[in-house]
């Protein structure tokens, strides 16, 4: 099985992330995005999931997974490699850095928050930016 989990690691906003706050997602309509949904995770519980658990949480709530199924069909899900955090939304677009925790438990800060940049000069924490949206010209 594969996993998206980090340990005692901080995931910085893209290089291009075009704001500097943390910002909530919006909504597309009625419905919610991927980062509506992964925020509300995080934001309301904070280091009570790991990575695998949000990113299979939103996947069965977009993809209507019965509660019957969900062990079977996490299995599935992560029986290839799925995209981490580094690839999310949140991180991206949105201006907000993930912390891992050394159980791989998470918690989000807007790039604008102290404790945001704790996290950047810790020398203890491992560090990687979120990929960039854009690809870089040769």
């Amino acid at each position: 099985m594969t996993t998206t989990n980090y340990f005692n690691t901080f995931i910085e906003i893209a290089e291009d992330c075009p704001i500097l706050n943390g910002e909530i997602p919006p909504l597309k309509g009625d419905k919610q995005t991927i980062a509506n949904l992964q925020f509300e995770m995080i934001y309301k519980n904070p280091y009570k999931f790991t990575s695998d658990d949000v990113i299979f949480a939103v996947y069965a709530i977009r993809k209507d997974i019965a509660e019957s199924e969900l062990e079977e069909q996490r299995r599935i899900f992560f029986s290839k490699g799925q995209p981490c955090f580094r690839s999310s939304p949140l991180t991206k677009r949105y201006g907000w850095g993930i912390h891992s925790d050394n159980e791989g438990k998470i918690a989000m800060f807007g790039a604008e928050t102290e404790a945001y940049e704790q996290f950047v000069q810790n020398q203890a924490i491992k560090k990687t930016k979120a990929m960039r949206s854009k690809r870089v010209k040769k």
